[in-house]
């Protein structure tokens, strides 16, 4: 397995296939900008696709925000570099998330123990899951600061709650608690602070109890669905099909159904 990143403003965990990466950046609220937040997901996120031991990753905040996304306090000063110095540092910074994630081979989950907003809420939305505290809340709360989502925040919103939902909080940047997130199916459940991370755990380890190779093609699956044409689709999962048929994995699986007892997979 390749060794673990090396974080700067995050703490990376591994443990029974299930990796944690916590944000450890509270005195900011977890921004992830003025901070390494954005290279230690970035580097969390090709560290997990090389690593064959990995088959989840959760993603959470320490203290009280999950993130507060752009820092407010140093975005003046960065509105002063011209257009196309401000384009390119968008490009080689925090829009390099949605890239990785888009890229994750490996379902990721996002335990939301406060406030993800702006950018941080995007950062939610481009997780498979999201599992949110009673402290949680939501915003994309661009508007409200006379700027966008410079991070893909519109394409990833649109698709998990609908275009009506997503234009009414992108035009208003109002936050959503989190009842009403759940509501809105931002969140699949609501725990208290402290069940938060357990259940994301538990969650996590029923999915790393699984075929790891079934998990990753499934997961690209997924993806690709998005964008692809049924025929089109449908020609990749007879290959990843294929493929599946041909692991230990598969094998093992058959011998454990049919002897009732838990598969004991290798990811080979």
């Amino acid at each position: 397995m390749p060794a673990l990143p090396l974080l700067k403003d995050s703490a990376l965990t591994l443990d029974e296939r299930v990796a944690v990466l916590t944000f450890k950046r509270n005195d900011v609220r977890n921004a992830l900008s003025s901070t390494e937040l954005t290279s230690d997901i970035v580097g969390t996120l090709a560290w997990a696709n090389a690593s064959p031991d990995v088959s989840v990753l959760i993603l959470t905040g320490e203290g009280s925000a999950f993130s507060a996304g752009g820092n407010i306090k140093t975005m003046g000063e960065r509105s002063k570099a011209p257009a196309f110095e401000l384009q390119q540092n968008y490009k080689r910074g925090i829009q390099r998330i949605p890239l990785a994630l888009q890229e994750a081979e490996i379902p990721v989950i996002a335990a939301v123990n406060g406030p993800a907003i702006g950018a941080g809420f995007d950062l939610a939305n481009m997780c498979d899951i999201r599992i949110g505290s009673t402290h949680a809340s939501f915003g994309e709360t661009f508007v409200n600061l006379g700027i966008i989502p410079g991070d893909g925040g519109a394409w990833f919103l649109q698709r998990l709650i609908g275009y009506q939902r997503a234009a009414e909080l992108t035009f208003t940047g109002r936050i959503v608690k989190a009842e009403e997130a759940m509501h809105l199916g931002i969140v699949l459940e609501i725990t208290e602070p402290d069940a938060l991370l357990p259940r994301a755990r538990d969650l996590a380890a029923k999915i790393a109890a699984k075929p790891p190779l079934a998990v990753r093609y499934a997961k690209r699956l997924l993806k690709l669905a998005q964008q692809q044409p049924l025929s089109e689709h449908l020609d990749v999962c007879s290959s990843y099909q294929a493929l599946c048929h041909k692991t230990e994995d598969h094998a093992e699986a058959l011998t454990a159904f049919f002897e009732k007892r838990q598969g004991q997979f290798k990811g080979r």
